[in-house]
This record gives C-alpha cells, structure tokens and sequence, in this order.
C-alpha cells in the first residue's frame, strides 16, 4: 500500500510533463567560455590558400529547407501535445479528487482506485515517452535529408575553390569570411531543395522495448 500511496502523492509530478518541441539547430558556443564570448572578435588575418570552412548548423537553419524542416517539427509536436494533453489532464483531476476523497474512502476502497489511477499513470507514461521518440526519430531522419543534399554543394564548391581541406566552422573561434563556404552552401541547397515534408515517425511499444534492450546491452 505505501508503494501505491507514494505513486499517488506524485500524481502531478508524474503527469505534468509535456512533449517538448524539437530544438533548433543551436547557435556555435565560443570554445573559450563566457569571457571570449564578450571579448571582441579579432581583425581576420589574410585567407590560407586551400583552408575552407562551413557550417552544416547554419546551412540547416538559414536554408528554406531547414526553415521548413523547423516549421513542421513545430506542427508535428503542436499535434503531439494535443494528443496528449487531454489524458494527462484528466488524471491529474482524477488524482486531486481522489486525493481529496483520502478521508471519506474506506481504505481498501482508496487502496483499489489508487491502484487503478496508479495503472493509468504508467500507461500514460510510456505513451508519452513513446511520442517523444518518435519526434525524435523524425527529427533525426529529416536532418539525415537534408544534409544528404548538403554533402553535394560542399563537394562542389571544395572544387571550384580550390580547397584543399574542408574544416566545420562551428569548431572554429574566428575565421576569415573569404574561406567561408557557408553562404554558398546555403544558396546551392535552395536550389536542391527548396522544401521539405514529412510525417512523424511512428514506433511501436514493441520497437521501442527492443530499441532499449539493445541499447543497454
């Protein structure tokens, strides 16, 4: 009984968790902490033949692919929560009125229906972790494509510039914009594909266990 209680009291934390929406690609963090971040970015020095950089975070995320990619990840997890929101509403009324009822059930009779809300609670559980490997399963997919077309552009363009070595910008504190490859990445992938358009991934529970036993192992 005093697992089943303890469950009960914790109906709000157990329920109150939302899907959250997929984040954006995030913005490059200075490699020198706080104090660089503040610190003025130096004069470039001159351009080093052959040495080009990109960045595959900013190509995501300024192309009309990648706003697209953003927009639909955003309608996906709106619907995800619509789906959700409704259960978890409802058990968290349920778990207060019978919090409320504590003093008047008998305590078999309180035992029963905790255990029964107890149930609903881990149901509910699993669905939402479930819809929250699912976004994720489509975000990854979507960013899979997109950088798929990304991959063309850099060869392309490591070519007609001559590069020798192509370095990913975000790792990089400074750089002169003359060997950046980024702008002409973004405007090669808008006209490989100017969009794009998918549905959430769907994952059954069974998929979902065998997913975890294999990734504990």
């Amino acid at each position: 009984m005093t697992k089943t209680l303890s469950a009960l009291a914790l109906i709000l934390a157990a329920t109150a968790g939302a899907v959250q929406a997929a984040p954006a690609p995030a913005a490059p963090r200075p490699a020198a902490g706080a104090a660089a971040a503040a610190a003025p970015t130096p004069p470039p020095g001159p351009a080093i033949p052959g040495v080009c950089v990109v960045s595959y975070e900013r190509a995501v995320a300024e192309s009309t692919a990648g706003t697209a990619f953003q927009n639909r990840m955003q309608q996906l997890t709106a619907q995800v929560e619509a789906e959700l929101t409704p259960e978890r509403t409802t058990i968290q009324n349920d778990g207060r009125t019978l919090e409320g009822q504590r003093a008047t059930l008998a305590p078999d009779q309180f035992q029963q229906r905790a255990v029964a809300l107890n149930t609903r609670i881990e149901a509910y559980s699993e669905k939402e972790q479930l819809r929250g490997q699912e976004l994720e399963a489509t975000r990854q997919k979507a960013l899979q494509s997109i950088v798929a077309q990304i991959n063309p552009v850099v060869i392309s363009l490591y070519t007609s510039r001559n590069c020798s070595i192509v370095m990913e910008a975000n790792s990089l504190i400074a750089v002169n914009p003359a060997m950046d490859l980024t702008a002409g990445v973004i405007s090669g992938l808008n006209t490989r594909l100017p969009s794009v358009t998918f549905d959430r991934e769907r994952i059954t529970p069974q998929q979902a266990a065998a997913a975890a036993a294999a990734g504990g192992r």
